[in-house]
């Protein structure tokens, strides 16, 4: 694999996760939650991400983006 290929994985992946905030924002822009918010995240050290979230659902969820990156991240290592 090329440092070229991997720049344009890096900038693309960069950009992808800039269109899913934006996203994110326009739809709790629209949603009535009121004062009932929840919060989650992911923390990856590598390709080993680390959920957390304010409640057990969210931190579920969290869990599973965490193992879908991780794949991720495993895919676009292999070069497939």
């Amino acid at each position: 694999m090329s440092s070229g290929s991997s720049f344009q994985k890096g900038i693309s992946l960069i950009f992808l996760g800039i269109f899913f905030l934006v996203i994110g924002l326009i739809v709790k822009a629209f949603e009535n939650s009121g004062s009932n918010s929840e919060f989650g995240g992911i923390i990856l050290i590598g390709p080993f991400p680390i959920a957390f979230g304010s409640s057990p659902e969210i931190t579920t969820t969290m869990l599973f983006v965490g193992a879908a990156l991780f794949i991720f991240y495993m895919i676009l290592r292999r070069g497939v």
